[in-house]
């Protein structure tokens, strides 16, 4: 490609409304990291590339800085990039970016978060066309299936569907000439090929790319996370506690208190069930157990209620790019009866640990120190997985 600066703008200031995440559509999670993150992570991969503008959430701006920065950090790159706030449109936000620029000439490439997979290659083939020809150049996907023209719901013919694409971005232009068309719009264009257009530039395509497609509804989110191979670990762990007998002490299992119910005791509340969880989650990670973490030697979790040590263990594994996929659990004893607790517990530990918790029940048949209710003991095995590979496709 001829010398020249290569600036992109990176359109991240959407709503999501469509995707139904909660959050800006930037912000929503793909294998464990968001959109954001993927979309920076492959345009720091692009040859030549001088300058990086993000048009984010106005009332986000800082944020979204952090996040960008810590993956540029990350990649190691020597690039300026630079945060705008967006506007109320696409359009709009992109024409903040464009002004953000430092270059006077060059190439600029304008991407959206929404199709975050796009890979660098596509990227260098838009920029690299735009550089040869100095005209617009949008990627094209060729359309696969049969089209129809409609009018209600009646099909009034077949059309030709080799004279037909779907476009995708990053789109390329000259700079100086993308300034010029955003001087003056004649309407908001759902994209800038169009724009562009409307005041008499010259677009062509080059090939797009499977992987850049559009997150935009959460079926979307799904068919995303599916390129992304996952590897898997079990774990398993257990956890006994005896009866107190102080009558004042209050039965924790599972983070919950279960009224007229002896305590158990411990080091901390004696929480069985949340413990045995622990040492499965640890353990499936290859983190230890819940002794070599929080033993005895630890004061500042003497006392210490389930949830703390469930949280502290959910965290450790996401350092390690660990999720927790499920956790399935026993209760061993005569009592605590648990059959009338089970969806109350179930709740809180599936929303604690973000991940689906069953909970079974059994006895010993009267044997043991548990048969003779001196105790509770739970078992737990736990699914956890992470991102193996980038992408599979």
């Amino acid at each position: 490609m001829p010398k020249r600066d290569l600036a992109l703008v990176l359109v991240a200031a959407g709503r999501g409304e469509r995707l139904g995440a909660g959050v800006p559509k930037a912000l929503a999670i793909i294998a464990g990291e968001t959109l954001l993150v993927h979309a920076v992570r492959n345009v720091l991969k692009v040859s030549n590339l001088t300058e990086l503008v993000v048009a984010a959430p106005a009332d986000q701006l800082d944020e979204f800085a952090q996040i960008v920065m810590d993956t540029a950090n990350s990649a190691a790159v020597d690039i300026e990039i630079k945060l705008v706030a967006g506007g109320d449109t696409r359009q709009l936000s992109i024409s903040n970016g464009l002004d953000a620029i430092s270059a006077d000439t060059g190439v600029v490439l304008i991407h959206d978060v929404a199709r975050a997979l796009a890979p660098a290659s596509l990227f260098d083939r838009v920029a690299l066309a735009v550089a040869d020809t100095g005209v617009g150049v949008v990627p094209i996907q060729p359309l696969v299936d049969t089209i129809k023209r409609i009018d209600g719901d009646q099909v009034s013919e077949t059309v030709d569907r080799t004279t037909l694409g779907a476009a995708q971005t990053p789109q390329g232009f000259d700079l100086v000439k993308l300034r010029a068309a955003y001087a003056n719009p004649a309407a908001d264009f759902t994209d800038d090929a169009a724009l562009y257009q409307s005041t008499g530039g010259e677009i062509i395509r080059v090939l797009g790319d499977p992987i850049a497609f559009k997150v935009t509804n959460p079926e979307d989110l799904s068919r995303a996370e599916a390129l992304f191979e996952r590897e898997y670990r079990s774990g398993i762990g257990t956890d006994t506690h005896k009866f107190s007998e102080d009558p004042s002490k209050v039965l924790f299992l599972g983070t919950v208190a279960w009224a007229g119910e002896p305590g158990l005791e411990g080091h901390s509340d004696g929480d069985a069930l949340s413990h045995a969880m622990v040492d499965a989650l640890l353990s499936a990670a290859g983190l230890g157990d819940i002794g070599s973490n929080f033993g005895v030697d630890r004061p500042e979790f003497a006392g210490a209620g389930g949830s703390v040590f469930l949280l502290e263990s959910k965290r450790l594994l996401a350092e390690h790019g660990w999720a927790i996929e499920n956790v399935a659990t026993q209760i061993i004893g005569n009592r605590p009866k648990v059959g009338p607790q089970r969806e109350r517990v179930q709740a809180a530990l599936s929303a604690l640990i973000g991940a689906p918790v069953t909970i079974g029940a059994t006895t010993t048949d009267g044997l043991g120190f548990l048969g003779q209710s001196e105790g509770v003991a739970a078992v737990a095995t736990a699914l956890i997985s992470r991102v193996k590979d980038r992408l599979t496709a």
